[in-house]
């Protein structure tokens, strides 16, 4: 048996769809929300002056880091507690989105931590406060994923907690916030976009409803990915914003694989984007888990989807137009400390994601393939 939850209440997507938060009958709204990005894009006080024309009182909550960790959460549910909102709305990339989450639960249940959050099974529910998520970035696919992956310092891993209770209410999809993405933004995140339908179309545990939602994801962002890197129109962002969502739609209930095992271990111990992690990582995963008889089917439909003779082929060819690097060291990561680190990277890349690769791996096959995608070899 298999339960299968495709989003929150309602996705509101389309030009000029942040508008429709003023239909939220909120009264007291938190908002949280990463550097100032969106602040300086004049979306925060858009969104202050949509609230306030309806009655509602605002608190924004701001600073969240690209890899948030408990402390900013805890900050933040300390602030939640002294503003008490029927309504947490989360804006910009997905490390808000996903402290936001975490934020929301733990405002909910204050006897949880997050040691009990790590150890015992998290709330299923949550009925307090509602959850509105708007990304500014198209990748992560948080708006619509029952996962918030944070940064545990003390470990150097990132961790992805999991629960029915961190699926936001209301995902708004709208485009024009993410015109100000530099390219170098857009490649990232878009990549990380195609690793979450690649990898949930090659986990073992598809099905027939999130089959063609990661298949058509793969074939959108290949077709319009390299639109809105290169041209930055409007269309191809809200292609791009789409087909990210769809990608979260898909894995959410499915699960992913050992690029994200990988990045979630690298961006850890060294913060590189999560992003860049996956598009250098997944082309070598791909060819590992080839060898695999189901894995190695799914990558020549794949391959015929998007009218190419190899998939992994299609995938660098990808990440060079974008300008993705080819390997760490190329990104900048310093071989010494990549030497030192590599015991402990491969006992975390061994965990997460890495748990339902398609294909086990071991300890000495993981220092390998992490060498390889060190030296891009």
């Amino acid at each position: 048996m298999k339960e299968i939850v495709l989003g929150g209440r309602v996705i509101i997507t389309g030009r000029g769809s942040l508008d429709s938060i003023k239909n939220l009958n909120a009264a007291r709204a938190f908002i949280v929300t990463g550097g100032s990005a969106m602040q300086k894009s004049g979306v925060i006080d858009h969104i202050h002056e949509l609230l306030r024309a309806v009655g509602c009182s605002c608190e924004v909550f701001s600073g969240v880091s690209p890899n948030p960790d408990p402390q900013i959460v805890m900050a933040g549910v300390e602030r939640m507690r002294e503003f008490r909102p029927d309504t947490v709305i989360a804006v910009g990339g997905g490390s808000p989105i996903d402290a936001a989450k975490v934020m929301a639960l733990l405002y909910e249940y204050p006897t949880n931590n997050f040691v009990e959050l790590l150890e015992g099974p998290l709330p299923s529910s949550r009925k307090l406060v509602r959850l509105v998520a708007i990304p500014s970035t198209s990748g992560t696919g948080a708006e619509v994923t029952k996962a918030a992956v944070i940064t545990f310092t003390d470990r150097n891993l990132k961790i992805g907690l999991k629960s029915e209770a961190l699926v936001p209410d209301v995902a708004i999809l709208d485009a024009e916030l993410t015109m100000t993405m530099p390219p170098n933004i857009v490649a990232e995140t878009g990549m990380d976009a195609v690793t979450h339908a690649v990898e949930c179309y090659t986990n073992p545990s598809l099905d027939d409803f999130t089959e063609p939602l990661a298949r058509e994801a793969v074939a959108g962002l290949f077709e319009w990915l390299p639109v809105s890197y290169g041209e930055k129109t409007l269309e191809s962002r809200e292609k791009v914003h789409n087909y990210q969502c769809m990608a979260g739609l898909a894995f959410t209930n499915v699960g992913l694989g050992m690029a994200h095992g990988i990045a979630h271990a690298i961006g850890g111990k060294f913060g590189l984007g999560h992003g860049l992690i996956n598009a250098i990582a997944l082309p070598e995963v791909l060819e590992y888990n080839s060898r695999d008889a189901e894995v190695a089917r799914r990558l020549e439909r794949l391959a015929q989807t998007i009218g190419a003779r190899s998939f992994v082929e299609a995938v660098r060819k990808l990440n060079r137009l974008m300008g993705i690097p080819v390997s760490f060291q190329a990104a900048g990561l310093n071989e010494d400390a990549f030497k030192q680190a590599l015991p402990e990277l491969v006992a975390n890349s061994l965990q997460g994601s890495t748990r339902v690769n398609p294909v086990k791996i071991t300890a000495e096959d993981m220092a390998v393939l992490l060498d390889r995608l060190y030296r891009g070899q």
